[in-house]
């Protein structure tokens, strides 16, 4: 897979911000710090290992207790941590150094045939992997991953405007929930697909 294009690297950030852990993000979201680092998805060793040189000690054992919690549980976790403050410098070192080339490598595994898409297009991925993680499985009684299937089989096309279509058919997932973040963040990624057809 190549290098993260500027352009996705760019939308990333803008949509990520940098996250305080005191702020609950909301949805299914877990207690997220720096650039979308949602330790609801992740583990102690790539935490600690991710963070030992920009947290105290204290501060990494107080967050290791929010791994693995989302939903409410994350957001009653978040109101306990408001006094820790993660910086941008490291923050950004630790996205573009660990958290990128993790996520393009799941991103990779999800999505077969990725690698022949153009850089602009594997970014979007990239992003909604970040944002979405690369599950296929629909939560019991609903049909919320149905367009990561749809992609998956459209990455294996080279259907790039397919791509972008279930990009935005996302949407309604987040619909009238106070979500308009996660509605902007599709349109872009779409957006972004589809300024790479002309180049394809």
């Amino acid at each position: 897979m190549d290098p993260i294009s500027t352009k996705a690297l760019q939308l990333i950030l803008d949509a990520e911000g940098l996250n305080q852990p005191g702020k609950w993000p909301g949805g299914n979201s877990g207690v997220t710090i720096g650039i979308g680092y949602d330790l609801g998805f992740t583990t102690v060793d790539n935490f600690e290992s991710d963070w030992e040189n920009d947290l105290s000690s204290s501060q990494l054992q107080r967050l290791k207790d929010a791994i693995g919690l989302t939903g409410i549980k994350a957001r009653n976790k978040a109101a306990l941590l408001t006094d820790i403050k993660v910086k941008r410098a490291g923050s950004e070192r630790i996205f573009k150094e660990r958290t990128i080339p993790q996520v393009q490598f799941i991103t990779e595994k999800a999505f077969p045939g990725i690698d022949a898409l153009p850089p602009d297009a594997q970014g979007a991925l990239v992003s909604l992997v970040y944002n979405r993680g690369a599950s296929m499985v629909d939560k019991p009684g609903q049909d919320n991953r149905k367009e990561m299937r749809a992609i998956r089989d459209a990455v294996a096309a080279h259907d790039l405007q397919k791509i972008a279509d279930q990009l935005r058919s996302m949407k309604r997932l987040w619909i009238g929930k106070g979500l308009d973040g996660l509605i902007n963040r599709r349109e872009a990624e779409a957006k972004l697909v589809e300024s790479s057809i002309q180049t394809s």
